[in-house]
């Protein structure tokens, strides 16, 4: 309901509706005496506030019709020139939304209140204080539609949108990676349990719906686990595809599984035809990198907003460095109950810039700026197993490098900037065995 555009429109005509309803009440109950007081203002007859409200309900839906058209241009315009994952996020721009809603609730109002108002023949009745009103909602109207153009204007930039959508997935960062990682926190650690009971009897529950897994209950798949007293195993996490009829988790040897189990496990995921970014950070990951890959493909070749994206994955994955993501194994008071699939920092790192290093091999400029963000991400973490995926990272940077570049020039810079990423990498208080390479 928040990306579509119907719902706050249809919420503002509502409003709109009650508000004329409200005002023709006060007019018809209580004579406030408006047009002896003031009658430029409250003494137009029935003609009049006729044409009045009638030129104001015919420019509205007209300018309406005009934002809905730039609208579609400019989620057009995104599509084909970022990329077309990011057009949720103008939908979901409460200002769009709004914009659209003052103008047909505008028209709304001025329908109500026309159907009020009658000449001498009919028993005269004009009702002043919503006639003024409707004059004042064409001013609000004309306001509404300056903002409009500027934030049109504005939201269209790859600036802009390159920074929504990293403060989006910052805010999803905080949400889903709250603490802080400890520098005893061994995430690297080889963790042999999966394999141990793989040969165990596993009874798999079937999806019942195709599409991307967008969110899912936790606590509620941890309830499941607990009911039963099994192990409960993901198939597919947070982002994945799903098709009907695949397994969508497995149950360690649970006996006989009966249909209301199997239907409350599938509630428990909510599979749709798109990802959000809400408990998917990759996916906010990803709608940077396509930006950056369509900045850097031939037809376009625009290496400013490739850095500008490399600069806010920078700030995403700085910030990621820094937190605890989930462990693979939850546990019940000690009893191991699901073995989840979630994100990983090294999945998350080779999300955000393997593909965009693989696609600017030859450029230096979105290299040295690929180096510069590892360094700063280096300088994040104390976890040795983190600056480890780092080091690999910037080897397969110095690797392309080497491979790419002509200008000797050119790789000398690289080569020096290489070094100073390898040496904040190895400093500070955790230690390394150095490889003769390195």
């Amino acid at each position: 309901m928040r990306s579509s555009f119907w719902f706050v429109p249809a919420l503002m005509v509502l409003n709109a509706v009650v508000l004329a309803i409200l005002l023709i009440t006060l007019d018809a109950r209580v004579d406030l005496h408006l047009a002896a007081h003031w009658p430029l203002l409250f003494g137009a007859s029935a003609d009049g506030a006729r044409g009045l409200l009638t030129t104001v309900a015919s420019s509205m839906i007209t300018v309406a019709g005009v934002v809905f058209s730039i609208t579609l241009v400019a989620l057009s315009l995104t599509s084909s020139q970022y990329s077309s994952r990011v057009i949720r996020n103008f939908m979901r721009d409460r200002i769009n939304q709004w914009v659209l809603g003052v103008f047909l609730g505008i028209f709304a109002y001025c329908l109500v209140v026309l159907r009020t108002i009658r000449g001498g023949d009919e028993g005269a009745f004009v009702p002043a204080l919503a006639v003024l009103a409707g004059l004042l909602l064409a001013f609000v109207g004309i306001a509404v539609l300056i903002h409009f153009i500027h934030h049109i204007a504005t939201s269209i930039q790859a600036s802009s949108i390159v920074a929504t959508v990293a403060q989006e997935t910052l805010a999803a960062v905080d949400h889903l990676f709250p603490e802080v990682l400890g520098e005893d926190d061994d995430e690297g650690a080889d963790d042999t349990l999966a394999s141990a009971i793989a040969s165990q009897t596993w009874l798999a529950v079937p999806a019942s719906k195709t599409g991307y897994v967008e969110t899912l209950d936790a606590d509620a798949l941890l309830d499941v686990a607990r009911t039963l007293e099994t192990l409960l195993r993901m198939e597919h996490g947070i982002g994945d595809f799903v098709v009907a009829g695949t397994p969508l988790v497995s149950l360690l040897d649970p006996g006989d599984l009966d249909d209301a189990t199997t239907a409350r496990l599938n509630a428990i995921y909510v599979i749709a035809r798109q990802r959000t970014v809400e408990q998917d950070v990759a996916f906010g990951i990803r709608q940077i990198v396509d930006i950056a890959m369509k900045a850097l493909s031939p037809g376009i070749n625009d290496t400013t907003t490739a850095v500008m994206c490399v600069d806010q994955l920078t700030a995403i994955l700085a910030q990621l460095a820094t937190r605890r993501i989930a462990a693979p194994h939850w546990r019940d008071q000690g009893v191991l109950r699901v073995m989840a699939r979630g994100p990983s920092f090294e999945g998350l790192l080779g999300e955000g810039f393997e593909q965009i290093r693989q696609n600017a091999e030859g450029n230096v400029a979105v290299l040295l700026r690929l180096l510069g963000a590892l360094e700063t991400i280096a300088g994040m973490t104390r976890s040795q197993y983190r600056r480890l995926v780092l080091e690999q990272k910037v080897e397969e940077i110095a690797e392309a490098a080497e491979r790419r570049i002509a200008s000797p020039r050119d790789r000398d810079r690289l080569a020096k900037r290489v070094m100073r990423v390898r040496e904040a990498l190895f400093a500070g208080p955790v230690s390394f065995v150095r490889t003769d390479q390195t």
